[in-house]
């Protein structure tokens, strides 16, 4: 079994990265992919700081050889759209949008609903389809991250209990699809990501099942991803959903 895409205290995760550590070994994972979120100057307390960049990858250097007989551990970064953080000294990376450019400034999609919404109304008139638009179109440059992965990738969807709206309305649609269809090219995995349900907000993963039927009939491999930001939820339901990938 293999998670590849779980967060520590380094970032916005709750335990350290020996707790998480344990807790995989237990749940029998034999790879994990322990995931620091990339610096962006504009959220500081949600990712790691430029200072400690180097000793996260040092404490994962040590867990490696601590473990080598137990798991294979793996040291990797989520790197933002927006960050200008360079991944060479990482594992591998997931290339992740979680905030929308506005007017010079950058706008979590997936911090808090409030957040969220005051950015809907401020900034879209409260048109949900005009910011998904600008979202999937945020996603459709992950390429220039060269990402060995692609982070969940309608993360815009988080809110859509207090924000609902229409999987199949047209403007959607082609929005993702066109999204999908550059990202697709790149011949990377597509994450199937639990984190969503794992912590309450939906009741899906990202992406959606019609997305996940699309990336498959074109082609895209699909892995299986936590997110977790808590030991608990590392793995957590990959025996329900790995019929999805």
């Amino acid at each position: 079994m293999t998670d590849l895409h779980v967060h520590t205290n380094f970032c916005d995760g709750q335990n350290s990265p020996e707790e998480m550590v344990l807790s995989a070994i237990e749940k029998g994972v034999k790879r994990l992919g322990l995931v620091v979120h990339s610096y962006v100057p504009f959220d500081p307390l949600s990712c790691v700081s430029m200072e400690r960049i180097e000793d996260y990858v040092y404490e994962i250097s040590l867990l490696k050889k601590k473990y080598a007989d137990k798991i294979e551990i793996l040291c990797g970064v989520e790197q933002d759209l927006y960050s200008q953080q360079q991944s060479g000294l990482f594992d591998y990376s997931i290339g992740s949008v979680h905030y929308l450019k506005q007017g010079g400034k950058y706008k979590a999609v997936d911090d808090t609903p409030e957040i969220f919404g005051e950015m809907l109304e401020n900034d879209y008139g409260g048109d949900i389809y005009s910011c998904a638009e600008d979202y999937f179109g945020a996603v459709s440059q992950l390429g220039e991250k060269k990402p060995d992965i692609i982070g969940h990738f309608d993360l815009i969807k988080k809110f859509r209990r207090l924000f609902p709206f229409d999987d199949n309305e047209p403007r959607y649609v082609r929005a993702w699809q066109r999204a999908a269809d550059i990202l697709l090219k790149l011949k990377v995995p597509f994450e199937v990501n639990l984190g969503g349900i794992l912590r309450g907000w939906i009741d899906e993963p990202y992406p959606s099942p019609a997305i996940i039927k699309y990336l498959k009939q074109h082609g895209a491999k699909l892995i299986l991803s936590s997110d977790a930001h808590r030991k608990e939820d590392i793995a957590g339901l990959f025996g329900k959903y790995a019929e999805m990938i």
